[in-house]
């Protein structure tokens, strides 16, 4: 994915890290060709022109139609901070798995909370790179949005607002309870959902009145089968099954 891909450009320069990948892993010479993302959704066939000062120099032949379509589910995961490798590893995974747009969240009950909004770039940061290299590895055209983490009720107030924008967007908040399976909560959708956002709580669950709260805003309150999971292995089950029910997984 190159630093900057400005519309109507005949050529990209890579940024430092991909330069490094292009010529001492990759070891590609000028004139070798290369497919290039835009991390938007497109993808370019590129010839390498060379090497000036660190960087690599590609020339844009054309744009082809990207190798693994995007799946025709718009699927946003919003899930509470979790401690720092199990979040690596749901955007990761999420990412592998064809999610959109990953919101952390700050709830009462995270496992995390952040110190200063320095804390929360830098996690932001570390995130929208591993969302890079899962879409890069996955074959992916498009890198997941990576929000700033947002608490509970603005998540609640920002999807209330969509819903009026984009009222067939689907909204589900994951519960250990109080809550339907997914089968029984589908059969209360109108139409087949193609836009859905899932909120996943921390270890220690949802409060009562963040429950009350989500149900109060018209939320589907979902339960999964009886066994207790881990909050990175709930995230990654229920993007398996949207994706299995609405998308393109399976």
């Amino acid at each position: 994915m190159p630093a900057a891909f400005a519309p109507g450009e005949k050529s990209v320069t890579l940024s430092a890290e991909e330069t490094r990948h292009a010529r001492d892993v990759l070891r590609l010479q000028p004139g070798d060709e290369v497919y290039l993302f835009d991390g938007a959704g497109k993808e370019f066939r590129c010839a390498v022109r060379g090497f000036d000062r660190g960087r690599a120099v590609l020339d844009l032949r054309e744009e082809v139609e990207p190798a693994r379509p995007e799946s025709p589910l718009h699927l946003t995961l919003a899930i509470a901070l979790l401690k720092g490798e199990k979040f690596d590893l749901v955007v990761q995974k999420a990412t592998e798995l064809g999610v959109q747009r990953i919101v952390p969240l700050d709830t009462e009950r995270a496992d995390v909370r952040l110190r200063n909004s320095e804390d929360s770039h830098k996690r932001v940061t570390r995130c929208r790179r591993i969302a890079l290299e899962a879409a890069k590895q996955s074959g992916r055209a498009y890198v997941p949005e990576v929000t700033v983490p947002l608490t509970f009720e603005f998540l609640l107030a920002m999807s209330a607002n969509e819903e009026e924008k984009s009222p067939q967007r689907v909204r589900l908040m994951f519960s250990e309870r109080g809550g339907q399976s997914l089968s029984e909560t589908s059969k209360n959708f109108v139409d087949q959902p193609t836009k859905i956002i899932a909120v996943v709580g921390p270890e220690g669950g949802w409060t009562d009145e963040e429950i009350e709260t989500a149900r109060a805003a018209n939320w589907h309150i979902v339960t999964l089968g009886g066994r207790t999971l881990r909050a990175e292995t709930a995230a990654i089950a229920i993007i398996a099954l949207l994706q299995h029910n609405f998308g393109d997984l399976g």
